[in-house]
């Protein structure tokens, strides 16, 4: 399982030997192991060292169990460096040979499917699941006081006889509100153990909306949907839906972002479209959330004694006159950057919006 500490790592490295970035889609309806192993030796042809090539050749011919829908694979057989992340959502094909590891696609899964909590409520109990990258980590439940309709002083049941109808008492309103108390600081304990970033709530309407109203505000903000589900749904089914709900929320709250990134960069305030206004930002370590169209790459420079990145050719540094090498993709430098000075990363759906402005930009600090 891939987690913000991997990332890190990954993020930390700093070889002058290149590090071989590979990501391999293997759902079933791509295909099987032979399939797989075909499109992975296509890949390796031309973007590896026979030395990485053979490390990876080896991993899954002999270690890799075939069993998730895709795998990262980062490698770099120079510093005996090989970490491999199978990965329970898919990827497309890919891979790199640079001085830093391409963690665009993984940065991608963890802002769109990291951290998920789903509850699913009733009057009287509720089911949590934690969710990460499509894989269920934990589940948790709590069973409250039982909800039973009574009659109290003798009232009669027929309709339009004094003392009201069965099921109509203060009793029952109390052992709801009592429950549903319970359930939501039960749940806001769930939500603090395992860092919850996004929540989907789950059962009937009325449920969802007593719930919805007893949370916080702060775990409120965190609520991205809600569906209609069973209290016996199985893991599988709750994840199905929690995964669609929570894809059309995160591009709705995209649009929302984008849209607000475009207007403030226009009014001169503090945001920036377009790669050079972003690069900027990020070398003077301004960026605050990174905006980036998944699969956007541009080439760019960087001088081998400074650091200093530009996008114009050059032969030498135009700030120390040190000798410049050539970037294949800027765009994962300055993500990479980002992530160093704990930006936030945001890898959003091609959209036109984005598209006319550089296809990226970014919120900044100051």
């Amino acid at each position: 399982m891939f987690t913000q500490s991997d990332l890190r790592e990954l993020l930390e490295i700093n070889y002058t030997e290149p590090v071989l970035s590979l990501y391999l889609n293997t759902e079933p309806s791509k295909g099987n192991a032979d399939v797989y192993k075909l499109r992975l030796r296509n890949l390796l042809k031309n973007a590896s060292t026979a030395e990485d090539k053979t490390a990876v050749e080896t991993y899954f011919n002999h270690e890799y169990s075939w069993a998730g829908r895709s795998v990262a694979l980062f490698s770099c057989a120079a510093r005996g460096f090989f970490r491999v992340f199978p990965l329970a959502l898919p990827v497309r094909d890919s891979i790199t040979l640079s001085e830093q590891p391409n963690l665009h696609p993984l940065v991608n899964l963890l802002e769109n499917y990291g951290g998920y909590a789903v509850i699913l409520i009733d009057k009287q109990g509720t089911r949590l699941f934690h969710f990460h990258l499509g894989e269920l980590l934990e589940q948790e439940g709590w069973i409250g006081e039982p909800i039973k309709h009574t009659k109290r002083g003798g009232a009669s049941s027929m309709r339009g006889r004094r003392g009201g109808s069965a099921g109509s008492t203060d009793y029952v309103s109390e052992m709801v509100e009592r429950n549903i108390r319970d359930i939501t600081h039960f749940a806001a304990d769930f939500f603090e153990k395992k860092h919850i970033r996004r929540i989907l709530l789950g059962g009937a309407e009325e449920n969802i909306a007593l719930l919805r109203t007893a949370l916080p505000k702060a775990w409120q903000s965190l609520v991205v949907g809600t569906f209609p589900m069973s209290m016996t749904a199985s893991h599988a089914e709750v994840l199905e839906h929690a995964l669609e709900v929570g894809t059309r929320a995160e591009r709705e709250r995209e649009s929302r972002l984008i849209e607000e990134l475009i207007t403030k960069s226009a009014k001169g305030e503090a945001a920036v479209t377009g790669l050079e206004g972003t690069l900027n930002a990020a070398v003077d370590g301004r960026v605050q959330t990174l905006f980036s169209v998944e699969d956007y790459e541009s080439s760019g420079y960087q001088c081998q004694s400074c650091s200093k990145l530009f996008l114009k050719e050059s032969k030498l540094c135009p700030v120390c006159g040190g000798k410049v090498e050539a970037i294949p993709n800027m765009v994962q430098v300055v993500i990479n950057r980002v992530l160093l000075q704990k930006g936030n990363i945001e890898i959003v759906q091609p959209t036109p919006m984005l598209e006319k402005e550089g296809s990226i930009g970014a919120f900044l600090r100051y």
